[in-house]
Protein backbone atom coordinates (compact mmCIF):
# COMPACT_ATOMS: atom_id res chain seq x y z
CA UNK A 1 0.00 0.00 0.00
CA UNK A 2 3.46 2.35 0.72
CA UNK A 3 3.74 1.55 -2.79
CA UNK A 4 0.98 2.52 -4.31
CA UNK A 5 0.67 5.78 -1.98
CA UNK A 6 4.00 6.77 -3.17
CA UNK A 7 2.96 6.09 -6.82
CA UNK A 8 -0.19 7.95 -6.32
CA UNK A 9 1.69 11.62 -5.12
CA UNK A 10 3.40 11.04 -8.77
CA UNK A 11 -0.09 11.38 -10.43
CA UNK A 12 -1.81 13.40 -8.68
CA UNK A 13 -0.69 16.86 -9.31
CA UNK A 14 -1.62 15.92 -13.11
CA UNK A 15 -5.30 15.37 -11.96
CA UNK A 16 -7.14 17.86 -14.51
CA UNK A 17 -5.64 15.67 -17.59
CA UNK A 18 -6.46 12.77 -15.55
CA UNK A 19 -10.13 13.82 -14.87
CA UNK A 20 -10.58 14.65 -18.77
CA UNK A 21 -8.41 11.53 -19.49
CA UNK A 22 -11.36 9.24 -17.60
CA UNK A 23 -13.94 10.89 -18.79
CA UNK A 24 -13.02 10.19 -23.01
CA UNK A 25 -12.38 6.39 -21.37
CA UNK A 26 -16.16 6.59 -20.05
CA UNK A 27 -16.95 7.71 -23.26
CA UNK A 28 -15.42 5.08 -25.51
CA UNK A 29 -16.69 2.58 -22.71
CA UNK A 30 -20.38 3.77 -23.57
CA UNK A 31 -19.73 3.23 -27.20
CA UNK A 32 -18.41 0.20 -27.15
CA UNK A 33 -21.80 -0.41 -25.01
CA UNK A 34 -23.99 0.76 -27.00
CA UNK A 35 -22.23 -0.78 -30.29
CA UNK A 36 -23.33 -3.92 -28.41
CA UNK A 37 -27.30 -2.37 -27.36
CA UNK A 38 -27.75 -1.59 -30.77
CA UNK A 39 -27.56 -4.70 -32.05
CA UNK A 40 -31.47 -5.77 -31.34
CA UNK A 41 -32.97 -3.17 -33.12
CA UNK A 42 -30.77 -3.54 -36.02
CA UNK A 43 -31.72 -6.59 -36.18
CA UNK A 44 -35.51 -7.47 -35.08
CA UNK A 45 -36.46 -3.59 -36.55
CA UNK A 46 -34.06 -3.92 -40.06
CA UNK A 47 -34.19 -7.65 -40.62
CA UNK A 48 -36.76 -9.08 -38.54
CA UNK A 49 -39.47 -6.74 -38.96
CA UNK A 50 -37.79 -5.16 -42.13
CA UNK A 51 -38.77 -1.20 -41.28
CA UNK A 52 -36.97 0.43 -43.98
CA UNK A 53 -37.66 3.27 -42.37
CA UNK A 54 -35.41 2.22 -39.45
CA UNK A 55 -31.88 1.88 -42.06
CA UNK A 56 -30.87 5.37 -42.28
CA UNK A 57 -31.49 6.46 -38.21
CA UNK A 58 -29.65 3.32 -37.30
CA UNK A 59 -26.93 3.75 -39.77
CA UNK A 60 -26.10 7.12 -39.02
CA UNK A 61 -26.51 6.11 -35.19
CA UNK A 62 -23.71 3.76 -35.59
CA UNK A 63 -21.68 5.95 -37.70
CA UNK A 64 -22.12 8.91 -34.94
CA UNK A 65 -21.06 6.11 -31.99
CA UNK A 66 -17.88 5.43 -33.84
CA UNK A 67 -16.97 9.26 -34.89
CA UNK A 68 -17.04 9.88 -30.81
CA UNK A 69 -15.55 6.86 -29.95
CA UNK A 70 -12.57 7.91 -32.30
CA UNK A 71 -12.60 11.40 -31.05
CA UNK A 72 -12.17 10.19 -27.26
CA UNK A 73 -9.79 7.27 -28.12
CA UNK A 74 -7.35 10.22 -29.77
CA UNK A 75 -8.06 12.57 -27.10
CA UNK A 76 -7.66 10.05 -23.88
CA UNK A 77 -4.10 8.17 -25.45
CA UNK A 78 -2.97 12.06 -25.63
CA UNK A 79 -3.57 13.47 -22.24
CA UNK A 80 -2.94 9.61 -20.86
CA UNK A 81 0.69 10.12 -22.98
CA UNK A 82 1.49 13.70 -21.08
CA UNK A 83 0.63 12.63 -17.82
CA UNK A 84 2.57 9.29 -18.12
CA UNK A 85 5.59 11.45 -20.09
CA UNK A 86 5.70 14.05 -16.99
CA UNK A 87 5.30 11.68 -14.46
CA UNK A 88 8.37 9.61 -15.22
CA UNK A 89 10.59 12.83 -16.26
CA UNK A 90 9.89 13.72 -13.06
CA UNK A 91 10.60 10.21 -11.66
CA UNK A 92 13.79 9.92 -13.50
CA UNK A 93 14.53 13.72 -12.05
CA UNK A 94 14.10 12.56 -8.65
CA UNK A 95 15.98 9.40 -8.76
CA UNK A 96 19.00 11.14 -10.37
CA UNK A 97 19.05 14.40 -8.27
CA UNK A 98 18.95 12.15 -5.29
CA UNK A 99 21.74 9.48 -6.22
CA UNK A 100 23.92 12.89 -6.82
CA UNK A 101 22.77 13.10 -2.96
CA UNK A 102 23.95 9.70 -2.02
CA UNK A 103 27.06 10.25 0.49
CA UNK A 104 30.56 9.06 -1.13
CA UNK A 105 30.95 6.04 1.24
CA UNK A 106 27.63 4.48 -0.48
CA UNK A 107 28.74 5.68 -3.91
CA UNK A 108 32.34 3.79 -3.34
CA UNK A 109 30.41 0.88 -2.66
CA UNK A 110 27.78 0.57 -4.95
CA UNK A 111 28.36 -0.20 -8.79
CA UNK A 112 27.58 2.77 -11.41
CA UNK A 113 26.17 0.38 -14.29
CA UNK A 114 23.09 -0.33 -10.94
CA UNK A 115 22.59 3.43 -10.77
CA UNK A 116 22.35 3.73 -14.44
CA UNK A 117 19.73 0.82 -14.73
CA UNK A 118 17.60 2.20 -11.75
CA UNK A 119 17.19 5.48 -13.88
CA UNK A 120 16.74 4.14 -17.20
CA UNK A 121 15.54 0.84 -17.29
CA UNK A 122 13.44 0.61 -14.08
CA UNK A 123 11.95 4.05 -14.10
CA UNK A 124 10.67 3.33 -17.54
CA UNK A 125 9.12 -0.10 -16.58
CA UNK A 126 7.49 1.94 -13.67
CA UNK A 127 6.04 4.11 -16.82
CA UNK A 128 4.81 0.80 -18.72
CA UNK A 129 2.81 0.26 -15.69
CA UNK A 130 1.52 3.84 -14.56
CA UNK A 131 0.23 3.56 -18.69
CA UNK A 132 -1.45 0.29 -18.30
CA UNK A 133 -2.76 1.20 -14.40
CA UNK A 134 -4.59 4.01 -15.50
CA UNK A 135 -5.04 4.20 -19.30
CA UNK A 136 -5.70 1.01 -19.45
CA UNK A 137 -7.29 -0.39 -16.64
CA UNK A 138 -9.96 2.38 -16.18
CA UNK A 139 -10.94 2.29 -19.92
CA UNK A 140 -11.52 -1.30 -19.42
CA UNK A 141 -13.19 -1.03 -16.16
CA UNK A 142 -15.68 1.27 -17.65
CA UNK A 143 -16.05 -0.84 -20.40
CA UNK A 144 -17.23 -3.94 -18.28
CA UNK A 145 -19.62 -2.37 -16.01
CA UNK A 146 -21.44 -0.76 -18.92
CA UNK A 147 -21.31 -4.11 -20.47
CA UNK A 148 -22.69 -5.86 -17.99
CA UNK A 149 -25.55 -3.25 -17.88
CA UNK A 150 -26.17 -4.49 -21.21
CA UNK A 151 -26.07 -8.05 -20.68
CA UNK A 152 -28.14 -7.92 -17.55
CA UNK A 153 -30.61 -5.09 -18.91
CA UNK A 154 -31.35 -7.93 -22.17
CA UNK A 155 -31.48 -11.03 -19.89
CA UNK A 156 -30.31 -11.33 -16.57
CA UNK A 157 -30.42 -14.71 -15.85
CA UNK A 158 -28.53 -15.35 -18.95
CA UNK A 159 -26.27 -13.23 -18.06
CA UNK A 160 -25.71 -14.46 -14.60
CA UNK A 161 -25.12 -17.85 -16.53
CA UNK A 162 -22.13 -16.18 -18.76
CA UNK A 163 -20.22 -14.44 -16.14
CA UNK A 164 -20.61 -16.97 -12.99
CA UNK A 165 -17.07 -18.33 -14.02
CA UNK A 166 -15.29 -14.66 -14.22
CA UNK A 167 -14.89 -14.65 -10.69
CA UNK A 168 -13.39 -18.22 -9.96
CA UNK A 169 -10.88 -17.10 -13.45
CA UNK A 170 -9.40 -14.65 -11.26
CA UNK A 171 -8.14 -16.68 -8.17
CA UNK A 172 -4.94 -17.95 -10.55
CA UNK A 173 -3.95 -14.65 -12.09
CA UNK A 174 -3.57 -13.14 -8.53
CA UNK A 175 -1.16 -16.46 -8.15
CA UNK A 176 0.75 -15.41 -11.47
CA UNK A 177 0.80 -11.65 -10.54
CA UNK A 178 2.92 -12.20 -7.07
CA UNK A 179 5.09 -14.46 -9.25
CA UNK A 180 5.40 -12.28 -12.62
CA UNK A 181 6.29 -9.27 -9.81
CA UNK A 182 8.79 -11.95 -7.55
CA UNK A 183 10.69 -12.34 -11.51
CA UNK A 184 10.30 -9.11 -12.51
CA UNK A 185 12.01 -7.92 -9.35
CA UNK A 186 15.13 -10.81 -10.97
CA UNK A 187 15.13 -9.63 -14.38
CA UNK A 188 15.40 -5.99 -13.40
CA UNK A 189 18.60 -6.61 -11.27
CA UNK A 190 19.82 -8.73 -14.11
CA UNK A 191 19.74 -6.41 -16.19
CA UNK A 192 21.26 -3.71 -13.43
CA UNK A 193 24.35 -6.30 -13.51
CA UNK A 194 24.16 -6.44 -17.86
CA UNK A 195 24.34 -2.37 -17.15
CA UNK A 196 27.66 -3.20 -15.16
CA UNK A 197 29.78 -5.43 -17.54
CA UNK A 198 28.73 -2.79 -20.12
CA UNK A 199 29.83 0.29 -18.44
CA UNK A 200 33.06 -1.59 -16.94
CA UNK A 201 34.29 -3.74 -20.37
CA UNK A 202 33.43 -0.18 -22.55
CA UNK A 203 35.14 1.83 -20.19
CA UNK A 204 38.58 -0.43 -19.82
CA UNK A 205 38.09 -1.63 -23.11
CA UNK A 206 42.20 -0.87 -23.51
CA UNK A 207 42.88 -2.89 -20.62
CA UNK A 208 40.19 -5.76 -21.86
CA UNK A 209 42.26 -5.90 -25.19
CA UNK A 210 45.75 -5.27 -23.66
CA UNK A 211 45.41 -8.23 -21.51
CA UNK A 212 43.52 -10.10 -24.19
CA UNK A 213 40.05 -10.69 -22.43
CA UNK A 214 37.81 -10.72 -25.14
CA UNK A 215 36.35 -14.03 -24.62
CA UNK A 216 36.55 -14.09 -21.46
CA UNK A 217 34.05 -10.74 -21.18
CA UNK A 218 32.06 -12.25 -23.86
CA UNK A 219 31.24 -15.17 -21.76
CA UNK A 220 30.53 -13.30 -18.66
CA UNK A 221 28.25 -10.93 -20.44
CA UNK A 222 26.65 -14.22 -22.18
CA UNK A 223 26.46 -15.71 -18.58
CA UNK A 224 24.30 -12.75 -17.55
CA UNK A 225 22.34 -12.54 -20.46
CA UNK A 226 21.18 -16.32 -20.52
CA UNK A 227 20.05 -15.68 -17.12
CA UNK A 228 18.50 -12.99 -17.72
CA UNK A 229 16.57 -15.27 -20.73
CA UNK A 230 15.23 -17.55 -18.69
CA UNK A 231 13.85 -15.00 -16.10
CA UNK A 232 12.38 -13.13 -18.75
CA UNK A 233 10.97 -16.87 -21.04
CA UNK A 234 9.43 -17.68 -17.06
CA UNK A 235 7.53 -14.26 -16.97
CA UNK A 236 6.40 -15.03 -20.61
CA UNK A 237 4.83 -18.45 -19.05
CA UNK A 238 3.03 -17.20 -16.67
CA UNK A 239 1.77 -13.90 -18.95
CA UNK A 240 0.56 -16.35 -21.33
CA UNK A 241 -1.15 -18.50 -18.69
CA UNK A 242 -2.65 -15.17 -17.77
CA UNK A 243 -4.33 -15.26 -20.96
CA UNK A 244 -5.31 -18.80 -21.62
CA UNK A 245 -7.08 -18.71 -17.99
CA UNK A 246 -9.27 -16.02 -19.41
CA UNK A 247 -9.84 -17.03 -22.71
CA UNK A 248 -10.54 -20.38 -21.61
CA UNK A 249 -13.26 -19.16 -18.71
CA UNK A 250 -14.65 -17.00 -21.56
CA UNK A 251 -15.27 -19.60 -23.87
CA UNK A 252 -17.00 -21.80 -21.17
CA UNK A 253 -19.10 -18.43 -20.23
CA UNK A 254 -20.06 -18.81 -24.04
CA UNK A 255 -20.66 -21.93 -24.44
CA UNK A 256 -23.31 -22.34 -21.32
CA UNK A 257 -25.07 -19.08 -23.07
CA UNK A 258 -25.32 -20.77 -25.99
CA UNK A 259 -26.57 -23.19 -25.05
CA UNK A 260 -29.11 -22.02 -22.29
CA UNK A 261 -29.89 -18.82 -24.39
CA UNK A 262 -29.86 -20.89 -28.00
CA UNK A 263 -32.64 -23.55 -26.21
CA UNK A 264 -34.95 -19.82 -24.90
CA UNK A 265 -34.56 -18.81 -28.34
CA UNK A 266 -35.86 -22.01 -30.08
CA UNK A 267 -38.71 -22.08 -27.52
CA UNK A 268 -39.87 -19.07 -27.98
CA UNK A 269 -39.00 -17.20 -25.33
CA UNK A 270 -37.17 -14.81 -26.52
CA UNK A 271 -36.15 -12.72 -30.05
CA UNK A 272 -33.29 -13.30 -32.01
CA UNK A 273 -32.27 -10.03 -32.13
CA UNK A 274 -32.32 -9.47 -28.25
CA UNK A 275 -30.48 -13.03 -28.07
CA UNK A 276 -27.77 -11.60 -30.90
CA UNK A 277 -27.44 -8.26 -28.63
CA UNK A 278 -26.92 -10.43 -25.73
CA UNK A 279 -24.69 -12.56 -27.07
CA UNK A 280 -22.37 -9.83 -29.14
CA UNK A 281 -22.31 -7.91 -25.68
CA UNK A 282 -20.83 -10.91 -23.35
CA UNK A 283 -18.52 -11.21 -25.97
CA UNK A 284 -17.47 -7.62 -26.22
CA UNK A 285 -17.50 -8.33 -22.46
CA UNK A 286 -14.85 -11.07 -22.47
CA UNK A 287 -12.04 -8.65 -23.86
CA UNK A 288 -11.73 -5.84 -22.01
CA UNK A 289 -11.99 -8.57 -18.95
CA UNK A 290 -8.41 -10.32 -20.96
CA UNK A 291 -6.66 -7.57 -21.28
CA UNK A 292 -7.56 -6.15 -17.64
CA UNK A 293 -6.00 -9.49 -17.23
CA UNK A 294 -2.67 -8.97 -18.90
CA UNK A 295 -2.88 -5.30 -17.88
CA UNK A 296 -2.43 -7.04 -13.95
CA UNK A 297 0.78 -8.74 -15.07
CA UNK A 298 2.17 -5.85 -16.75
CA UNK A 299 1.15 -3.68 -13.97
CA UNK A 300 3.09 -6.36 -11.33
CA UNK A 301 6.42 -6.44 -13.32
CA UNK A 302 6.40 -2.50 -13.49
CA UNK A 303 5.49 -2.48 -9.54
CA UNK A 304 8.75 -4.85 -9.11
CA UNK A 305 10.62 -2.08 -10.96
CA UNK A 306 8.83 0.65 -8.49
CA UNK A 307 10.13 -0.79 -5.47
CA UNK A 308 14.09 -0.80 -6.94
CA UNK A 309 13.32 3.04 -7.97
CA UNK A 310 12.33 3.39 -4.18
CA UNK A 311 14.68 1.35 -2.70
CA UNK A 312 16.86 4.19 -4.34
CA UNK A 313 15.52 7.17 -2.59
CA UNK A 314 15.18 5.92 -0.07
CA UNK A 315 18.56 5.80 0.96
CA UNK A 316 20.12 8.11 3.40
CA UNK A 317 21.51 11.34 1.40
CA UNK A 318 24.35 12.70 2.89
CA UNK A 319 24.46 14.15 5.57
CA UNK A 320 22.85 17.86 5.72
CA UNK A 321 23.19 21.11 7.32
CA UNK A 322 22.57 20.96 11.08
CA UNK A 323 20.19 23.14 12.66
CA UNK A 324 21.76 26.62 12.58
CA UNK A 325 24.56 26.14 10.11
CA UNK A 326 26.43 29.28 9.51
CA UNK A 327 28.16 30.39 6.45
CA UNK A 328 32.46 29.62 6.99
CA UNK A 329 34.21 32.59 6.37
CA UNK A 330 37.81 32.51 4.36
CA UNK A 331 40.30 30.77 6.04
CA UNK A 332 43.22 32.86 8.42
CA UNK A 333 44.32 31.15 11.17
CA UNK A 334 44.40 27.03 9.97
CA UNK A 335 43.07 23.61 10.06
CA UNK A 336 43.40 21.39 13.32
CA UNK A 337 42.19 17.51 13.66
CA UNK A 338 41.21 17.07 17.20
CA UNK A 339 41.40 13.52 18.27
CA UNK A 340 39.79 12.35 15.14
CA UNK A 341 38.58 8.93 14.80
CA UNK A 342 36.97 7.45 11.55
CA UNK A 343 35.75 3.79 11.09
CA UNK A 344 33.76 2.02 7.80
CA UNK A 345 31.13 0.34 9.69
CA UNK A 346 33.08 -1.59 12.32
CA UNK A 347 36.02 -1.55 10.81
CA UNK A 348 38.42 1.29 12.69
CA UNK A 349 40.29 3.44 9.39
CA UNK A 350 41.46 6.81 11.99
CA UNK A 351 42.44 6.99 15.40
CA UNK A 352 43.69 9.65 17.66
CA UNK A 353 44.42 12.69 14.46
CA UNK A 354 45.79 15.20 15.95
CA UNK A 355 47.48 18.03 14.33
CA UNK A 356 47.41 21.62 13.09
CA UNK A 357 48.28 23.10 10.15
CA UNK A 358 49.01 26.95 9.47
CA UNK A 359 46.98 29.37 7.30
CA UNK A 360 49.27 29.30 4.19
CA UNK A 361 51.03 26.18 5.32
CA UNK A 362 51.60 22.97 3.25
CA UNK A 363 51.48 19.83 5.27
CA UNK A 364 52.57 16.72 4.06
CA UNK A 365 50.62 12.85 4.33
CA UNK A 366 53.05 10.10 3.87
CA UNK A 367 52.56 5.90 4.59
CA UNK A 368 52.30 2.83 3.04
CA UNK A 369 49.01 2.04 1.07
CA UNK A 370 46.27 1.54 3.20
CA UNK A 371 47.29 3.70 5.76
CA UNK A 372 44.17 5.90 5.56
CA UNK A 373 46.30 8.79 4.02
CA UNK A 374 43.30 9.27 1.43
CA UNK A 375 40.44 8.90 4.00
CA UNK A 376 42.37 11.59 6.42
CA UNK A 377 41.90 14.37 3.20
CA UNK A 378 38.31 13.37 2.65
CA UNK A 379 37.54 14.15 6.05
CA UNK A 380 38.14 17.49 5.61
CA UNK A 381 35.29 18.82 3.00
CA UNK A 382 33.14 15.87 4.95
CA UNK A 383 33.02 13.77 1.88
CA UNK A 384 32.93 11.07 5.04
CA UNK A 385 31.40 12.16 8.46
CA UNK A 386 33.53 11.70 11.58
CA UNK A 387 32.89 9.34 14.35
CA UNK A 388 34.77 10.72 16.75
CA UNK A 389 36.64 14.03 17.29
CA UNK A 390 36.73 17.34 15.93
CA UNK A 391 38.11 18.90 12.96
CA UNK A 392 38.65 23.25 13.43
CA UNK A 393 39.12 25.81 10.64
CA UNK A 394 40.17 28.86 12.65
CA UNK A 395 38.56 27.23 15.40
CA UNK A 396 35.29 26.70 13.88
CA UNK A 397 33.97 22.93 13.94
CA UNK A 398 33.40 21.99 9.96
CA UNK A 399 30.00 20.30 11.24
CA UNK A 400 28.45 23.79 12.57
CA UNK A 401 28.95 25.17 9.41
CA UNK A 402 26.87 24.52 5.69
CA UNK A 403 28.32 22.07 4.05
CA UNK A 404 28.42 24.23 0.55
CA UNK A 405 30.26 27.44 2.32
CA UNK A 406 33.00 24.85 3.52
CA UNK A 407 33.20 22.75 0.04
CA UNK A 408 33.50 26.57 -1.39
CA UNK A 409 36.92 27.33 0.38
CA UNK A 410 38.51 23.74 -0.82
CA UNK A 411 39.90 23.07 -4.20
CA UNK A 412 40.90 19.22 -4.95
CA UNK A 413 43.07 17.60 -7.42
CA UNK A 414 43.30 13.89 -7.28
CA UNK A 415 45.50 11.14 -8.70
CA UNK A 416 42.76 9.92 -10.98
CA UNK A 417 42.01 13.18 -12.88
CA UNK A 418 38.33 13.61 -13.27
CA UNK A 419 37.25 15.36 -16.96
CA UNK A 420 33.54 15.24 -18.12
CA UNK A 421 32.96 14.71 -21.87
CA UNK A 422 33.00 18.43 -22.86
CA UNK A 423 35.25 21.25 -24.12
CA UNK A 424 38.27 21.96 -22.49
CA UNK A 425 37.09 25.83 -21.74
CA UNK A 426 33.62 23.90 -19.91
CA UNK A 427 35.97 21.67 -17.90
CA UNK A 428 38.41 24.05 -16.45
CA UNK A 429 35.04 26.31 -15.88
CA UNK A 430 33.35 23.41 -13.85
CA UNK A 431 31.90 25.10 -11.11
CA UNK A 432 31.26 28.13 -12.09
CA UNK A 433 30.78 28.38 -16.02
CA UNK A 434 30.23 32.41 -15.63
CA UNK A 435 33.82 33.03 -15.56
CA UNK A 436 34.81 35.37 -18.46
CA UNK A 437 37.37 33.86 -20.85
CA UNK A 438 40.05 35.73 -19.46
CA UNK A 439 39.85 34.18 -16.20
CA UNK A 440 39.81 30.77 -17.78
CA UNK A 441 42.43 31.74 -20.08
CA UNK A 442 45.20 32.98 -17.28
CA UNK A 443 44.09 29.89 -15.20
CA UNK A 444 45.53 27.66 -18.33
CA UNK A 445 48.45 29.64 -18.30
CA UNK A 446 49.15 29.49 -14.86
CA UNK A 447 48.44 25.74 -14.71
CA UNK A 448 51.38 25.10 -17.90
CA UNK A 449 48.41 24.17 -20.00
CA UNK A 450 48.25 26.98 -21.97
CA UNK A 451 50.16 25.96 -25.02
CA UNK A 452 48.76 22.39 -25.35
CA UNK A 453 45.04 23.53 -25.82
CA UNK A 454 45.94 26.02 -28.39
CA UNK A 455 47.62 23.03 -30.31
CA UNK A 456 43.98 21.41 -30.44
CA UNK A 457 41.81 21.43 -33.14
CA UNK A 458 39.69 24.20 -31.93
CA UNK A 459 41.58 25.12 -28.99
CA UNK A 460 39.73 26.26 -25.52
CA UNK A 461 36.44 24.52 -27.49
CA UNK A 462 37.94 21.10 -28.16
CA UNK A 463 35.73 18.22 -26.94
CA UNK A 464 38.19 16.41 -25.06
CA UNK A 465 36.05 12.96 -24.83
CA UNK A 466 34.59 10.78 -22.01
CA UNK A 467 37.56 11.23 -19.17
CA UNK A 468 39.43 13.45 -21.37
CA UNK A 469 40.60 10.35 -23.11
CA UNK A 470 41.76 12.34 -26.35
CA UNK A 471 44.41 13.96 -23.86
CA UNK A 472 47.63 12.80 -22.10
CA UNK A 473 48.14 12.13 -18.96
CA UNK A 474 50.20 14.95 -17.95
CA UNK A 475 47.50 16.82 -19.85
CA UNK A 476 44.49 16.13 -18.10
CA UNK A 477 45.74 16.80 -14.56
CA UNK A 478 47.16 20.00 -15.82
CA UNK A 479 43.37 21.13 -16.70
CA UNK A 480 42.34 19.59 -13.39
CA UNK A 481 45.37 22.16 -11.80
CA UNK A 482 43.97 24.79 -14.06
CA UNK A 483 40.46 24.18 -12.97
CA UNK A 484 41.70 24.63 -8.75
CA UNK A 485 43.62 27.63 -10.05
CA UNK A 486 40.31 28.79 -10.87
CA UNK A 487 38.55 27.93 -8.39
CA UNK A 488 40.83 30.25 -6.31
CA UNK A 489 39.81 28.34 -3.09
CA UNK A 490 41.99 29.33 0.40
CA UNK A 491 42.51 25.50 1.00
CA UNK A 492 44.16 22.51 -1.34
CA UNK A 493 43.89 19.24 -1.26
CA UNK A 494 46.30 17.52 -3.55
CA UNK A 495 45.73 13.50 -3.68
CA UNK A 496 48.89 12.39 -4.73
CA UNK A 497 48.45 14.51 -8.04
CA UNK A 498 51.88 13.29 -9.97
CA UNK A 499 51.55 9.60 -8.99
CA UNK A 500 50.68 8.13 -12.24
CA UNK A 501 52.81 10.66 -14.51
CA UNK A 502 56.40 9.76 -16.23
CA UNK A 503 59.27 12.23 -15.78
CA UNK A 504 58.59 15.17 -18.12
CA UNK A 505 55.08 15.45 -17.75
CA UNK A 506 55.54 14.94 -14.15
CA UNK A 507 57.69 18.41 -14.35
CA UNK A 508 55.13 20.03 -15.66
CA UNK A 509 52.43 19.29 -13.34
CA UNK A 510 54.72 20.17 -10.56
CA UNK A 511 55.83 23.98 -12.34
CA UNK A 512 51.41 24.37 -12.13
CA UNK A 513 51.12 22.55 -8.82
CA UNK A 514 53.57 25.12 -7.47
CA UNK A 515 51.57 28.10 -8.87
CA UNK A 516 48.65 26.60 -7.42
CA UNK A 517 49.95 26.09 -3.86
CA UNK A 518 51.51 29.56 -3.70
CA UNK A 519 49.64 31.19 -0.54
CA UNK A 520 46.90 28.31 -0.04
CA UNK A 521 46.85 26.40 2.99
CA UNK A 522 47.87 22.81 1.35
CA UNK A 523 47.33 19.12 1.71
CA UNK A 524 49.57 16.84 0.11
CA UNK A 525 49.13 13.21 -0.30
CA UNK A 526 52.78 12.54 -1.60
CA UNK A 527 53.88 9.69 -3.54
CA UNK A 528 57.17 10.76 -4.53
CA UNK A 529 58.51 12.08 -0.70
CA UNK A 530 61.36 14.31 -2.89
CA UNK A 531 58.26 16.58 -4.06
CA UNK A 532 57.56 17.32 -0.03
CA UNK A 533 61.22 18.25 1.60
CA UNK A 534 59.55 21.93 2.08
CA UNK A 535 56.78 21.05 3.58
CA UNK A 536 55.99 23.41 6.85
CA UNK A 537 54.89 19.65 8.66
CA UNK A 538 54.98 15.99 7.49
CA UNK A 539 52.83 13.14 8.89
CA UNK A 540 53.65 9.83 9.05
CA UNK A 541 50.93 7.69 9.11
CA UNK A 542 50.86 3.52 9.77
CA UNK A 543 47.49 1.65 10.06
CA UNK A 544 45.46 4.80 10.77
CA UNK A 545 47.47 6.39 12.88
CA UNK A 546 50.20 9.13 13.30
CA UNK A 547 53.27 7.86 14.24
CA UNK A 548 55.31 10.94 13.87
CA UNK A 549 55.62 14.35 12.78
CA UNK A 550 57.44 17.14 12.01
CA UNK A 551 59.76 18.98 9.20
CA UNK A 552 62.11 16.46 6.65
CA UNK A 553 65.36 17.35 8.06
CA UNK A 554 63.72 16.15 11.84
CA UNK A 555 62.37 13.15 10.29
CA UNK A 556 65.42 12.64 8.59
CA UNK A 557 67.68 12.63 11.56
CA UNK A 558 65.97 10.22 14.08
CA UNK A 559 65.58 6.88 13.53
CA UNK A 560 61.82 7.39 12.09
CA UNK A 561 59.17 5.61 9.70
CA UNK A 562 59.53 8.44 7.16
CA UNK A 563 62.81 7.88 7.20
CA UNK A 564 62.61 4.13 6.35
CA UNK A 565 60.01 5.32 3.83
CA UNK A 566 62.36 7.40 2.06
CA UNK A 567 65.19 5.60 2.06
CA UNK A 568 63.05 2.78 0.38
CA UNK A 569 61.54 5.13 -2.38
CA UNK A 570 65.13 6.37 -3.29
CA UNK A 571 66.72 2.68 -3.13
CA UNK A 572 64.16 1.68 -5.66
CA UNK A 573 64.72 4.81 -7.83
CA UNK A 574 68.34 3.79 -7.73
CA UNK A 575 67.23 -0.02 -8.23
CA UNK A 576 65.01 0.83 -11.33
CA UNK A 577 68.31 3.28 -12.63
CA UNK A 578 70.33 0.29 -12.62
CA UNK A 579 67.69 -1.60 -15.32
CA UNK A 580 67.19 -4.37 -12.37
CA UNK A 581 63.92 -5.35 -11.95
CA UNK A 582 61.96 -4.91 -8.62
CA UNK A 583 62.11 -7.99 -6.50
CA UNK A 584 65.71 -9.30 -7.38
CA UNK A 585 68.98 -8.59 -6.31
Amino acid sequence: MELYRRLLSLILPSWRRLVLAMLCMVVVAGCASATAFIIAPVIDDIFGNRKSEMVMPLALGILMIFLIKAISLCSNAYLMSEVNQRIITQLREQVYNHITSLPLPHLDQTKTGGLMARILNDVGMVQTALSDAFSGSIKETFSIVFLLGVVFYRDWPLAIVGTIVLPVAFIPLFKFGKILRRTGKQSQSKIADLSVILHETIGGNRIVKAFGMEQYEKDRFQMENRTLLKLTMRAVVFRALNSAVMEFAGGIGIVAVIMYGGYKVIAGEGTLGNFTSFLAGLIMLYEPVKRLANIHANVQQGLAAATRVYETLDLPVENVDEPGARELPPIRQGIEFHDVCFRYGEKPVLSDINFTVSAGQVVAVVGMSGAGKTTLVNLIPRFYELTGGQILIDGIDTRTVTIASLRKQIAIVTQQTILFNDSVRNNIAYGDISRSEEEIVAAARAANAYDFIMKLPEGFGTLIGEQGIRLSGGERQRISIARALLKDAPILILDEATSSLDSDSELEVQRALDNLMSGRTTVVIAHRLSTIQNADLILTLSKGRIVEQGRHDELMTANSEYRRLYHLQFAQVAQDGRGISPGHS
